[in-house]
C-alpha cells in the first residue's frame, strides 16, 4: 500500500526530471544502473565507515531513480518485461548492500553484535520475501500480499539508520530491525499461504 501511494506522488514530482533526462539522450536503463551503483556505493562505503546518516541520505536519493526510470519508460511507451526484470534484479543487489553495509559496520567498527545479527536477519528474510514471490510467479501463481514489501522495508531501515546516525540511541535501530525481521517472516508466511490456496484450488479432484 505504501508503495502504491508513494510511487504515485513521486511520479508526479519527477516527471519533469524524466523528460529532461530523455532530452539529454539518457535511457531508462542507464538511470536504473546508475541508481543501483549509487546505492551500492553509499551502502558499502559510508555505512561500513559508520556514516549512518549520510549513507541513508545518499541511498534515499539514489532509490528515487526507481521512480524516474519507470516514468521515463512510460513516456517512451517502452514499459515492458525487460525493464521490469532489470529493475527487479538490481533491486536485490541494492537491498543486500544496504543490510550488508550495516552488518559490516556493526560487526567490525561499530562493535555491536546484536545489531549486526539483526541486520543479517533482515538481509536473509528480505531476500526470501522477494524469492517466494518470484518463485510463485514463475509457477503461474500470484503472491503480491504481505505487511513488509520492499518499500516498507527500505523506509524502515533508512529512517532507523539515519536517526541513529544523528545521535538517537542505538536501541531505536535495533527495535526497527527486529520488527522488520519479524514482519518479513510474516510476509513470507502470507505469500506461501496464498500460493498454497491457489495450488490446492487448481489441483485436479
Amino acid at each position: 500500500m505504501l508503495n502504491k501511494y508513494a510511487r504515485a506522488f513521486a511520479t508526479k514530482i519527477f516527471t519533469p526530471v524524466a523528460r529532461f533526462l530523455l532530452r539529454l539522450g539518457i535511457t531508462p536503463d542507464m538511470v536504473t544502473i546508475a541508481g543501483t551503483f549509487g546505492v551500492l556505493a553509499c551502502a558499502l562505503v559510508l555505512y561500513p565507515l559508520g556514516e549512518l546518516f549520510w549513507g541513508s541520505l545518499g541511498i534515499t536519493i539514489f532509490v528515487l531513480s526507481d521512480t524516474i526510470d519507470g516514468t521515463m519508460a512510460r513516456i517512451l511507451g517502452r514499459s515492458g518485461q525487460w525493464g521490469a526484470y532489470l529493475d527487479s534484479s538490481l533491486d536485490r543487489f541494492a537491498d543486500a548492500a544496504i543490510f550488508g553495509g550495516l552488518v559490516l559496520w556493526f560487526a567490525l567498527g561499530g562493535d555491536d553484535d546484536l545489531t549486526a545479527v539483526l541486520a543479517l536477519a533482515c538481509l536473509v528474510t528480505g531476500s526470501l520475501v522477494s524469492y517466494v514471490k518470484a518463485r510463485a510467479e514463475g509457477l503461474g501463481y500470484t503472491a503480491n500480499v504481505g505487511i513488509a514489501e520492499r518499500g516498507e522495508r527500505l523506509i524502515a531501515v533508512l529512517v532507523g539508520a539515519g536517526f541513529v546516525g544523528l545521535g538517537v540511541p542505538l536501541v531505536f535501530l535495533q527495535v526497527v530491525l527486529g520488527l522488520l525481521a519479524v514482519a518479513s517472516v510474516v510476509t513470507i508466511g502470507q505469500r506461501m499461504t496464498m500460493v498454497r490456496r491457489q495450488a490446492l484450488a487448481a489441483a485436479p479432484e
